[in-house]
């Protein structure tokens, strides 16, 4: 053979073997990445090519699908109720994506999970019947929060602290997901994604605020813990006026006649005396207090539920003024009403915490488990003798304090006021909480609940965890315990 031949023989197999070599690379080792990749037409397609499954309350399907008129996607998510949902469902778009359930569970919803297939099903990439979720929330619990949080800005959950069951979360204001479903919904997205009142933020779980004196709640259970006094109802060393260490500042209470100096826990709490946990706050030291703040959850960036919830945060590296305002819950601190309600749910559980979950179970086409999450999984976060001493204390806080307007009849309720500074010198509308549990009795129902209010529109001087929060606190205890 001729030795140009040859040689020109030998380099077009060696370009046949490279091709045949990167085909097979491709479609061994990179197609689930290209299929997977979102600016994969092919992807969105099949997610839309049936009826996607669907997530469910209390037995009912609260999302559904349509027929689409037309193009390559056959069929769009639908919603019922969808601003009252919303907070849990999060949206699925043709156009801009998922979020929230909708997102993490988009492959068991539109079929194209694995764990949906037999083994045939998944070497011919069939697409098999979607799946379903099914949520924890109790429909009526939902809507009471979000009837009592109507026009306001602000936000609402409701934890089951046996189980750990998320019965409610809402996020106001809220928005249609149905209505940016499509492809065409441009302007209503423009529209949301502008709006200054942010109603795509899911304010349940993901804008931590200052928590104000409801973190006192958190100090109180560090100093019983810690031994630094032996119970509620011992009375505390609490200057006042008390000046913050290091400065001239003298810290105010907001009930000037309230009897602050040298006030229990138990009084400290019924008046929201700022003196007393400011004070405690510097004598237990911020270790001691960051320490049970991350007991209760602050500080965890991995807190699933399993959408993620942004992380509540108590700081470190501060002077003693500084951990001082920690104390009433000011300076850097900051929570979320899931992480507020959290503390309440461990300290009516007896000092047990059980991981919020609000999925429990993700399910095929026939109804067999694909995901369960376990009720009850939970954490010792104080001692029972410390739970049920901040209880009692809690309860006077409610039958003799700032939380009155919590109270559900026949029902032991106990909560916590909070009114947070906000804006540069406190300039702007203060934030008002509550968080509370409540138990029946009769009936052993129990829950627990945290209120954000944002902006109500209020002035300034009308705004209080007991004018605004705890209201609709009380309208979701009563419709937890019906």
């Amino acid at each position: 053979m001729n030795k140009t031949i040859r040689h020109t023989s030998v380099f077009v197999l060696i370009l046949v073997l490279a091709l045949l070599g990167r085909a097979t690379w491709v479609q061994a080792y990179e197609g689930k990445a290209l299929a997977d990749d979102s600016k994969n037409r092919r992807k969105t397609i099949a997610q839309y090519a049936q009826p996607l499954g669907d997530i469910v309350v209390a037995g009912s399907p609260v999302t559904g699908s349509k027929k689409t008129k037309g193009g390559d996607l056959a069929y769009q998510r639908t919603y019922t109720n969808g601003e009252l949902y919303a907070a849990v469902t999060g949206y699925s778009s043709q156009a801009y994506g998922a979020t929230q359930l909708e997102g993490i569970y988009s492959d068991v919803l539109d079929g194209t999970d694995d764990r949906l297939k037999n083994p045939l099903d998944a070497v011919t990439r069939k697409q098999q019947a979607p799946g379903t979720v099914v949520t924890t929330i109790d429909p009526d619990v939902q809507k009471a929060a979000y009837r009592a949080l109507g026009s306001k800005k602000g936000a609402a959950v409701a934890i089951d602290p046996a189980t750990g069951r998320i019965l409610a979360m809402v996020s106001t204001p809220s928005y249609d997901p149905s209505k940016i479903a499509g492809t065409t919904d441009g302007d209503t997205w423009k529209a949301l994604t502008t709006d200054e009142d942010k109603p795509m933020v899911n304010r349940a779980l993901r804008q931590p605020l200052p928590p104000g004196s409801a973190f006192k709640l958190v100090v109180a259970a560090a100093a019983l813990e810690d031994g630094l006094y032996g119970s509620v109802d011992t009375a505390t060393e609490s200057p006042d006026p008390y000046t913050l260490p290091g400065t001239r500042r003298v810290l105010p209470n907001e009930n000037a006649s309230a009897p602050c100096e040298n006030a229990t826990i138990r009084t400290a709490l019924r008046y929201s005396c700022n003196n007393v946990f400011a004070k405690m706050a510097v004598d237990l030291g911020q270790d001691k207090v960051k320490a049970m703040a991350e007991k209760f959850g602050f500080n965890d960036d991995a807190l699933d539920v399993p959408v993620r919830a942004y992380a509540s945060v108590y700081p470190s590296g501060m002077d003693k003024a500084q951990t001082a305002l920690t104390g009433i819950g000011q300076f850097d601190v900051t929570a979320t009403p899931l992480q507020m309600t959290m503390v309440s749910a461990a300290i009516a559980n007896d000092g047990l915490l059980a991981a919020p979950h609000m999925v429990s179970k993700v399910v095929d086409s026939d109804g067999d488990a694909l995901t369960s999450f376990k009720d009850g999984d939970t954490e010792r976060i104080v001692s029972s003798s410390t739970a049920e001493q901040l209880r009692s204390a809690m309860v006077t806080v409610v039958e003799q304090g700032t939380g009155g307007n919590a109270a559900v009849a026949g029902a032991e309720v106990g909560g916590k006021t909070g009114t947070a500074q906000h804006g540069e010198n406190n300039s702007k509308t203060p934030y008002a909480w509550f968080t509370s549990y409540a138990k029946d009795p009769s009936t052993g129902k129990q829950v627990a609940v945290a209120v954000l209010i944002e902006d109500s529109g209020a002035a300034r001087s009308e705004v209080s965890g007991n004018g605004l929060a705890a209201p609709v606190a009380q309208k979701m205890m009563a419709a937890a315990l019906k």
